[in-house]
């Protein structure tokens, strides 16, 4: 234990991990006493998969009614989370749900979460920005993640892209943390090298971006008694710490082969941890930096984190040593002297990166060298995160993280008084 800690934890309320561990589902649903779900999903898993009809023929067998809505889409919008309100609460008719079902990436289940908060009272989401009422009505809802990174299913919000502003928002409440949230590996393996690679670099990111940021007793929780995020503490760190180890040997694994069912399962459970840890402790300068690289670039979110992860890390060597030299033996980096090993990490994220296909600068996402400062401006107005950084001057410390980022430039690399690890 670490006695400045202030831990405060939330998580779904049952987890259940495993391969084919999906058809433990529909007699749960029956025990909970739920009658009448919606599914929200998109028509590849409709049209491709026999998941969706399985899940609906057995939950029948158990009395549960489950309708289907296979209007998800990548990055789901507030316009379209508002139509989706309307068309399923026009043919539900007038018997209401009791639970919403997320079957897919992360951005179905944030639309389903979204959905939790719209259909009981057909209110646009918009509405449901910044607090929430404690009175509102959420339905409960039960996330089944079909990759291995985005962590949706153990966190409190939902994030939608605000079209009027072509930014990302968030609706947030613990209550948005799933009820059940059912990790079955066997939906990961037919993930192509692609979405593994986005996937598995975003769950990496949150692993190591929580383990590193801001303490709980100096998180700032704005008096909240029920906060979804409140500054890493030593229950955090543990997940992510096993999740970084789990990434380090499984996720270049999974990308090279899609068939590696072992790699698979590591990175299914990776993704769970890294959310366990983040979906209390919330991050920092990687994703608040990746969202603004995001609005200029429509990259997606994977790529995005992917490209600043190294910067990130390399900007931080002054406050978090000890963490990163944590993180490099955990993976591999032998140095004998830890500084080094601490200089090397950020040089062998960025090769990992590279490994995994994704562009390595800011240049090669297509940012100009004149958008840098809006960039930047963009980052920081992205408050929560950037209140989050464990580091003085966060203004002055994310315009070099930029400028590093576009330049490709590493602080550290010159220094190294050892060879680099290959990724």
């Amino acid at each position: 234990m670490r006695v400045e800690d202030l831990v405060y934890f939330c998580a779904p309320a049952r987890l259940i991990v495993g391969p084919g561990s999906r058809a433990q589902l529909p007699a749960l649903l029956n025990r909970l006493n739920y009658r009448r779900g919606l599914i929200v999903t998109d028509t590849f898993f409709t049209q491709a998969t026999s998941w969706v009809e399985e899940l609906v023929s057995g939950a029948q067998e158990q009395g549960v009614e489950l309708l289907v809505y296979d209007g998800g889409m990548p990055d789901p919008t507030t316009t379209r989370c508002d139509a989706a309100t309307l068309s399923v609460r026009q043919w539900a008719g007038d018997r209401p749900f009791d639970l919403v079902i997320a079957l897919g990436g992360g951005s179905n289940i944030d639309l389903a979460k979204a959905l939790c908060l719209t259909l009981p009272d057909g209110k646009p989401v918009r509405t449901f920005m910044g607090r929430i009422d404690a009175q509102t009505p959420i339905l409960p809802v039960v996330a089944l993640p079909t990759t291995a990174g985005t962590g949706s299913e153990a966190t409190p919000g939902a994030i939608l892209v605000d079209p009027e502003s072509a930014t990302k928002v968030a609706v947030m409440d613990n209550r948005l943390r799933p009820a059940i949230a059912l990790i079955d590996p066997e939906f990961t393996y037919t993930c192509p090298p692609r979405v593994t690679a986005d996937a598995g670099i975003d769950a990496l990111t949150h692993a190591i971006e929580s383990y590193l940021t801001r303490d709980a007793a100096d998180f700032d929780r704005a008096g909240d008694p029920d906060p979804g995020y409140s500054g890493r503490n030593a229950l955090t760190m543990l997940f992510a710490q096993e999740s970084v180890r789990l990434c380090s040997q499984f996720l270049m694994r999974s990308y090279r082969d899609g068939n590696d069912e072992v790699a698979r399962c590591g990175m299914s459970y990776a993704s769970l941890y890294a959310a366990l840890s983040y979906g209390s402790a919330g991050l920092n300068a990687v994703h608040g930096i990746a969202y603004a690289v995001a609005g200029f670039t429509h990259l997606s979110h994977g790529t995005t984190n992917a490209v600043m992860l190294p910067y990130v890390l390399d900007a931080l060597r002054d406050v978090r040593r000890d963490e990163l030299i944590t993180i490099a033996r955990l993976f591999g980096i032998d140095t004998p002297d830890p500084e080094d090993a601490a200089a090397q990490l950020p040089v062998v994220m960025r090769d990992l990166v590279q490994a995994l296909g994704i562009p390595t600068t800011l240049k090669a996402c297509g940012i100009a060298q004149g958008d840098l400062d809006a960039l930047t401006r963009d980052a920081l107005a992205v408050t929560r995160l950037a209140k989050a950084l464990p580091a003085p001057d966060v203004a002055a410390r994310y315009a070099a993280i930029v400028r590093h980022a576009w330049a490709g430039t590493l602080t550290a690399e010159a220094k190294l008084k050892a060879p680099r690890r290959a990724a």
